[in-house]
This record gives C-alpha cells, sequence and structure tokens, in this order.
C-alpha cells in the first residue's frame, strides 16, 4: 500500500485485520493498542468516506502510534494531528505487518508523533494517552517528556497563564491608546459577569 500523493508516506501491504465504522477516532486507537498492533490504521471520517484523500493514516509498534499522515493535507507528524478532522464516526481499517517491514519508514522523523499525542490531540481522552505512553519504550517516552510541543500542550497551568498574560497586555495598551472606554469590562471583570 502506497499512502498519500507525494509518497511521504509508503508502507507495505499489510493483512486487514478489522474493518468498521466505528463511533469516533478513540474506538480505532483502543482497538490498536489493546490489539498491540504493530501494522498501520487507515481512518477516514464518515463524512468523507467516498474520498479516499481524506484519510489519515497512522503507523503503530505493539499498540502504540510511531507516525501519522493526513493524506488530503499531506502533513506529517504533530501537524498531521492538526489537519485531520478528528470529530464524528469514521471507518477504521487496520492492518498487520511485520515489526521489520516499518523500519524504514520509521526513521522519517518528520512524520513521527509522540506515543501519546494522536489520543490527545484526536480523541481528548487522556487515559487512553497514558496508555500509550506507559506501552511505548522507554526511549520514546523520554523524547515525548523532552518533546516541547508535547510537553507545552499538556500544560494547562501555562497556557491558562499565558492566556492571562495576553489579556494583561491587550489591557495595558487598550489603556496607552486610550481605548479603554471601549472594552466590554473592568480590571476586575465585574461587568462582563454580569452580562451573562
Amino acid at each position: 500500500m502506497s499512502v498519500g500523493p507525494t509518497g511521504r508516506l509508503a508502507v507495505p501491504h499489510g493483512t486487514l485485520v478489522h474493518s468498521r465504522v466505528v463511533e469516533s477516532v478513540a474506538v480505532a486507537f483502543r482497538e490498536a493498542l489493546d490489539r498491540s498492533l504493530t501494522g498501520y490504521a487507515v481512518l477516514t471520517p464518515q463524512a468523507a468516506l467516498l474520498l479516499e484523500e481524506a484519510a489519515g493514516v497512522f503507523t503503530f509498534e505493539g499498540g502504540v502510534p510511531v507516525l501519522a499522515y493526513d493524506v488530503a493535507s499531506d502533513a506529517g507528524g504533530t501537524d498531521a494531528l492538526t489537519a485531520f478532522p478528528a470529530g464524528g464516526p469514521c471507518r477504521a481499517e487496520l492492518y498487520e505487518l511485520p515489526a521489520d517491514a516499518l523500519d524504514a519508514v520509521h526513521e522519517t522523523d518528520e512524520l513521527r508523533v509522540p506515543p501519546g499525542a494522536p489520543a490527545d490531540h484526536l480523541t481528548g481522552d487522556t487515559a487512553l494517552a497514558d496508555r500509550c505512553r506507559e506501552r511505548a519504550p522507554a526511549d520514546r517516552r523520554d523524547a515525548e517528556e523532552s518533546d516541547p510541543l508535547a510537553a507545552f500542550l499538556a500544560d494547562e497551568d501555562r497556557i491558562a497563564a499565558i492566556q492571562e498574560e495576553a489579556q494583561a497586555e491587550a489591557a495595558r495598551r487598550a489603556e496607552e491608546w486610550g481605548l479603554d472606554d471601549h472594552l466590554d469590562a473592568d480590571d476586575s471583570g465585574t461587568e462582563a459577569t454580569d452580562r451573562r
């Protein structure tokens, strides 16, 4: 099987072991993990079942995601997770392959994803993401922990702090420019609260 119009992700034909429409991509990732799948999954959103190019392809080792590729956008790695429309039902096809059949493609660094990233980004299922991380080899868990994007996305407090800092900076600039009278709320947020 060759995947993608540019051939950036090309994997050999595998043995189909699972094919059905599932309620969400989370079901497909759980199935791959429960089977300890070594191979790949082709996930097609239900809204695009007639469009072969609207598929996400994920490779696995022992049920843990390794690569991600979005066929429609030709995006790979964490960019593929952003591009793939994950909401709603999808057709999930899981294929088994010998581990050594994936060795070459798994060396494509720009397509690799941290073990828990697909579950984090596409399913919102933190327990599933944690299971993927726990099942991953130690070197991949360490790589995910040191990945700046993965660490940032997992740090909700840091994201909240950045949002608060941005709001404070916007208020400061509005005051400098004499626009504070046009804001919907004062610094305490009382007016905004009353409007809810």
